[in-house]
């Protein structure tokens, strides 16, 4: 069963990433043990890329059994300087000995932002060995799923008001973003909630207001798709900064 969310307030954000890089370590030896491998999904932006530089230092990692996935992608190459992709292979992958074959990128290439996302479907179907998409039990567990906060609420490529937020039947899907003229690629809330474990990062005054109301505003998940992340039978866990945080109860 799940249960309510873990937050933990930090003093500032190298104690954030410290804290997230305990977490990750402790979560893939635990998974390794009981499996022979650790599977998580990465987010993008500008918060977890101190995260993943952190990491790439750190010794004993067991990183050939450590498989790596993305919980959405922005719609352009691998090699732009939007791609999530290429910020994590700059912080982490081409840094630490992980090899290429643990690395699922979203093939985010494809003119088709629609197409792109299905490619990945079928990615994660093939990984973890689902069944028919009609199951209602054919749904991919990550050992761990790394999430942001954006100052308007959104969370992975889940941006306010977009369709996403109501897809009940894809894992991965192309989300119109009105506000950047842009598609994302996006797991759906069925894919995020059935992680073993959720791990949040939130730092700096600008996510103050983002924060209070998705822990303790009242359930408007179309205005702060952020509050939708409830797992069913896994672990919610916020790592927030002071500034962040703010005057939360």
């Amino acid at each position: 069963m799940s249960t309510g969310p873990i937050v933990r307030v930090l003093t500032d954000p190298a104690a954030v990433f410290t804290a997230a890089a305990m977490e990750f370590l402790e979560r893939a030896r635990t998974a390794i043990q009981g499996s022979g491998q650790f599977t998580v999904a990465l987010s993008g932006g500008s918060t977890p890329r101190s995260l993943y530089s952190l990491l790439a230092t750190q010794s004993d990692v067991p990183w050939d059994k450590i498989r790596f996935f993305f919980s959405d992608e922005r719609h352009v190459r691998p090699d732009s300087p939007d791609s999530n992709f290429r910020m994590v292979n700059e912080s982490l992958f081409s840094r630490a000995p992980i090899p290429q074959e643990n690395i699922f990128r979203v093939p985010a290439e494809i003119p088709d932002a629609d197409l792109a996302a299905q490619s990945y479907e079928q990615t994660l179907r093939q990984f973890f060995h689902l069944g028919d998409e009609k199951e209602d039990d054919a749904l991919p567990r990550f050992d761990l799923i790394l999430l942001g906060l954006g100052p308007d609420g959104h969370t992975a490529s889940l941006f306010p008001g977009t369709a996403a937020l109501h897809e009940d039947e894809r894992l991965v899907a192309a989300n119109w973003v009105e506000q950047f003229k842009t598609w994302r690629i996006t797991f759906t809330y069925r894919v995020l909630n059935n992680a073993a474990a959720v791990l949040f990062l939130a730092t700096g005054a600008e996510k103050q207001e983002a924060l209070l109301q998705v822990l303790q505003g009242n359930p408007d998940p179309e205005t702060y798709p952020a509050q939708g992340i409830k797992p069913t039978n896994g672990n919610l866990i916020w790592l927030v900064d002071q500034a962040a945080a703010g005057p939360m109860k």
